[in-house]
């Protein structure tokens, strides 16, 4: 249910509904809207109907049932667009459309530090790197692990890039969480619910990418998870979806963009590296991805593609991804957006 309040009622009335709705049984989530508030009463669906008696409370405007499963994630609760803080100066959802980029896995100093120069010359707002990396064999390079983690930490450091890094297990998640600025859950952790639920209840940017068989409904029930811990700072990343097409490495589903920008509120990045699975073809779907309302790419960079511990054959060089940058400028400004870097 969705308890609308009155523009008029204080934190006194506010707090009130808060109490009732938790001896009702339920778990109130406040939404504050630019006139007025809005508490979303999440729990057991079946007794819900109980949820209408909060309509006689002061400062109550009125109790609507959200009608889609996923309550807090929905625009139902919360229809104007969610800005998602990375540091001070930093938002994701906004006006900026965001490029974060590196390389697919950490190897070692010289590498993260070279790449990661490359890439804030050439505008990039964050620095994306792996150091716990879910491979499909078990015998592929699997991360430097703690040690790759403090050479992101070294690049952050030289380079004043926020660090967005995979967290592959629940048990891992204290020890990214002191080396990252963004916590990625990556495609086979999208139902990972143990994780999402632990990553719910902190204080810290989420970047959720949607499975490679996860319909929307599914992927925003799995935002869902995290939202309901009280960790608000949801990015979605359409990364791509498994199809039957074997010319790409994933199919690049571009209509989920405008899809997810209607049903939710959370901002909507693109992964235009892991959808093609080709340098040559990333650079015209980051400016799709700009086309279609996204608000931000994360992108694969190495200094040395044919050397790449992971995914050198979708990894841009640095020239290739400056020159991308720079078209690119060209798609977020029909767009209405602006791009860092931008000539």
């Amino acid at each position: 249910m969705i308890i609308v309040m009155k523009s008029s009622a204080g934190r006194k009335e506010l707090a009130e509904v808060k109490k009732r709705i938790r001896e009702l049984g339920y778990k109130p989530h406040v939404i504050h809207g630019t006139t007025r508030n809005v508490v979303g009463a999440v729990g057991d669906e079946r007794g819900k109907a109980v949820l209408q008696t909060l309509q006689t409370l002061p400062g109550v405007e009125s109790v609507v049932p959200i009608l889609k499963p996923y309550k807090l994630a929905g625009r139902e609760v919360k229809p104007e667009p969610t800005l998602v803080e990375i540091v001070p100066g930093l938002v994701v959802g906004g006006e900026e459309f965001v490029v974060m980029a590196g390389p697919c896995s950490v190897e070692c100093e010289s590498q993260i530090l070279e790449t990661a120069r490359a890439v804030k010359a050439a505008g990039a707002r964050l620095l994306r790197g792996g150091a716990f990396k879910p491979r499909t064999s078990p015998y592929a390079f699997q991360g430097l692990e703690e040690e790759g983690l403090k050479l992101l930490a070294l690049a952050r450091e030289e380079t004043g890039l926020p660090v967005v890094t995979e967290v592959v297990n629940p048990r891992d998640v204290e020890l990214v969480a002191r080396y990252a600025d963004v916590m990625q859950v990556g495609a086979r952790n999208v139902q990972n619910f143990a994780l999402l639920k632990m990553l719910g209840q902190l204080d810290k940017p989420i970047l959720l990418k949607r499975g490679m068989s996860t319909t929307i409904q599914e992927y925003l029930m799995s935002a869902e998870y995290i939202l309901a811990e009280g960790n608000r700072r949801v990015i979605l990343c359409e990364r791509g979806i498994r199809t039957f097409e074997t010319a790409t490495r994933n199919t690049l589903d571009i209509a989920a963009v405008p899809v997810l920008k209607n049903q939710t509120h959370l901002p909507v990045i693109v992964d235009p590296s892991h959808a093609t699975g080709h340098a040559h073809l990333v650079p015209p779907m980051c400016y799709a991805a700009a086309a279609a309302g996204a608000d931000g790419l994360i992108v694969e960079v190495h200094p040395h593609p044919e050397d790449a511990a992971s995914d050198g054959p979708q990894s841009l060089r640095p020239e290739d991804f400056r020159q991308m940058m720079t078209r690119l400028a060209a798609f977020t400004d029909a767009a209405g957006r602006t791009l860092n870097g931008a000539d």
